[in-house]
C-alpha cells in the first residue's frame, strides 16, 4: 500500500476531526478567492462607473474635485460652464457626441441632474452598458422626469405622479420650486453608480424654474451669446469661416427662439396636459451648465481636443480624461485594499494553525497506530512522509472544495453586488494571481504537516522499534 492510500485511510478512521478541519480550511479558502475577486471587480467596476467617455469638461478646478461632482454627485462645482463655450466646444473636429450636465438642484436629499436626450443614448456605465429602462420612457418635455431606481425604490414613487424639485445641493434646500411640479414618465434599471441616485430632468426644466433668459428677448440672448462666441472663434480659427458660422447660427437661433415664444404661449393654456416635444425643446435657453461629457470618433481626437479645451481663451475650462482620474483616485484607496487582503490571509492562516493543532492533538493517540506501522517494517522516514501526506491531502481537499463553493457564492451573489453595489463578477476561471494564492495556501499547509510530522519521527525512534537496515 502506498503513503497517499494510507494516508487517506488513517485519516478516514479520524473522520470526523479531520472533515472539520477541512470545512474550516475550505471555508478560508472561499473567502480569500471571494475578497480577491470581489476587490479585483470592485476596482474594474469602480473605474467602470463612467465609460465609453473620452473626457469630462467642466469650469477649471482640481481633476478629481471635477470628477465627484460630475460623476459621484459629490460636493459641487466651484463656477459653471457658459453655454456659448459648450456650443463652440462640441462643434470641434472629431467630436461623436456630448451630453451637458447642470446640477445643483435636489429632491429629498437625491441630486438633480438636468440633460437633454443624449443622455439616455450615449452615456455607458459598467462594461459599455446603456441605461435602461424598468419601467416607462425618456423624458420628452420640461414636465418630465427620469428617477433612479435607487430614489423610485426608496421614496416609492410611481409613474404618473409628481414631484417638486427644490433648490440647493443634499439634504439642503433653499426653495421648493412649487410652481413648477414634474411628472414621473420613467424609472431606470438598477445601475449600481450614482445614477441610482439621481433624478433625471431635461435642461429646460432647470432654466425655467430659475427664470433664466426670461427677461430678455430672444433676439437679445442670441447676441448675447453670440458676441463671446465669436471672440472665442476668433482665437482659434479663421476670421472668415467664423464669420460665415456666426450669422447663419444668429439665423438659426432667432428663428428656433420665435419658435419657442408661439411654443410657450400655447403651454400657457395647457399647463396639465403637456404634449409630446421635439428634442429641441428639452434644452431652453440656460446660460450656463455645470459640466459636459464628450465622445470622439479616435483617441487622437481626445488628446487634441483636451488641450484645447485647457488652452481655451474664452473662459478657464478643465478637461480630464475619466479613466485616468477614476484610477488616480482609487490609488488614495489603496490602504483599503491591503487591510482587506490581510484579513482574509489572516483568516486562512488560522484555518491552518486549527489543521496544526489538530494533528497535533491526536498524535498521542495515535501513538499505538504508529507502533503497529514500526512493527511491519516501516521505517522512521516512513511515519514522517505519512503524516506529512495526510497535512496535504487536507489542505489539497479543502483548496478544492473552498474553489467550488467560491464559484457557487459567485453565482449566488452575482446579481445582487451588481444591482446594489455596480460590482459585476463574472464566472470566469481562476487568475494567475488566485491560482498563486492557492499555491501559498498548499505550501503552508505542507510546512504545517511538518510539525507534527517530525513529532511522530521522533515517537518512531523512542518506541525501541527501530529497524536495522
Amino acid at each position: 500500500m502506498n503513503l497517499a492510500s494510507l494516508a487517506f485511510k488513517s485519516s478516514w478512521n479520524r473522520k470526523s476531526s479531520v472533515l472539520l478541519t477541512l470545512f474550516t480550511i475550505a471555508i478560508s479558502v472561499m473567502l480569500l478567492l471571494s475578497i480577491e475577486r470581489v476587490r479585483q471587480e470592485a476596482k474594474s467596476s469602480f473605474a467602470n462607473t463612467i465609460s465609453g467617455t473620452d473626457l469630462i469638461v467642466g469650469a477649471r478646478t482640481g481633476d478629481i474635485q471635477l470628477l465627484l461632482s460630475s460623476v459621484f454627485r459629490i460636493g459641487h462645482a466651484n463656477n459653471a460652464v457658459q453655454w456659448q463655450s459648450y456650443e463652440y466646444i462640441k462643434q470641434q473636429r472629431g467630436v461623436a457626441w456630448s451630453i451637458p450636465i447642470s446640477l445643483g438642484d435636489s429632491h429629498k436629499g437625491h441630486a438633480v441632474l438636468g440633460t437633454d436626450s443624449s443622455y439616455f443614448t450615449h452615456f455607458r456605465y459598467g462594461r459599455k452598458q446603456m441605461l435602461a429602462f424598468e419601467h416607462g420612457r425618456a423624458f420628452h418635455n420640461g414636465r418630465e422626469v427620469v428617477l433612479g431606481s435607487d430614489v423610485a425604490k426608496k421614496l416609492n414613487y410611481h409613474l404618473g405622479e409628481q414631484i417638486v424639485i427644490s433648490h440647493g445641493m443634499g439634504n439642503t434646500s433653499f426653495h421648493h420650486h412649487d410652481d413648477n411640479p414634474v411628472t414621473i414618465v420613467g424609472i431606470l434599471k438598477p445601475t449600481g453608480t450614482p445614477v441610482d441616485r439621481t433624478v433625471h430632468v431635461p435642461l429646460i426644466a432647470i432654466d425655467e424654474m430659475h427664470g433664466s433668459g426670461h427677461n430678455k428677448s430672444p433676439r437679445m440672448i442670441g447676441k448675447a451669446i453670440n458676441k463671446p462666441t465669436n471672440e472665442a472663434v476668433h482665437s482659434h480659427d479663421e476670421h472668415k469661416h467664423e464669420e460665415h458660422d456666426h450669422h447663419s447660427h444668429e439665423k438659426h437661433y432667432d428663428e428656433h427662439h420665435e419658435h419657442d415664444d408661439h411654443s410657450h404661449g400655447e403651454h400657457q393654456h395647457k399647463t396639465h396636459q403637456p404634449v409630446e416635444s421635439e428634442p429641441g425643446d428639452l434644452i431652453g435657453e440656460p446660460k450656463q451648465i455645470t459640466a459636459f461629457l464628450m465622445g470622439f470618433d479616435s483617441p487622437l481626437y481626445t488628446l487634441q481636443v483636451r488641450r484645447n479645451i485647457n488652452q481655451y481663451q474664452g473662459e478657464p475650462l478643465l478637461a480630464i480624461m475619466p479613466g485616468v482620474t477614476l484610477r488616480e483616485l482609487w490609488s488614495m484607496l489603496d490602504i483599503v485594499e491591503k487591510i482587506l487582503l490581510l484579513f482574509s490571509i489572516v483568516v486562512v492562516i488560522i484555518s491552518l494553525l486549527g489543521m496544526l493543532t489538530t494533528l497535533l492533538a491526536t498524535l498521542n493517540q495515535r501513538r499505538r497506530e504508529l507502533a503497529i506501522l514500526r512493527s511491519v517494517g516501516a521505517r522512521p522516514w516512513h511515519i514522517f512522509s505519512l503524516l506529512t501526506s495526510e497535512a496535504v491531502i487536507i489542505t489539497l481537499l479543502g483548496c478544492l472544495v473552498g474553489t467550488a463553493l467560491f464559484f457557487v457564492a459567485i453565482l449566488l451573489a452575482q446579481p445582487v453586488l451588481q444591482a446594489q453595489f455596480g460590482i459585476s463578477l463574472s464566472l470566469s476561471l481562476l487568475s494567475s494571481y488566485e491560482v498563486k494564492l492557492l499555491g501559498a495556501i498548499m505550501l503552508a499547509g505542507t510546512v504545517m504537516g511538518l510539525f507534527p510530522a517530525l513529532r511522530a519521527y521522533y515517537y518512531s525512534l523512542s518506541d525501541g522499534m527501530s529497524i536495522k537496515v
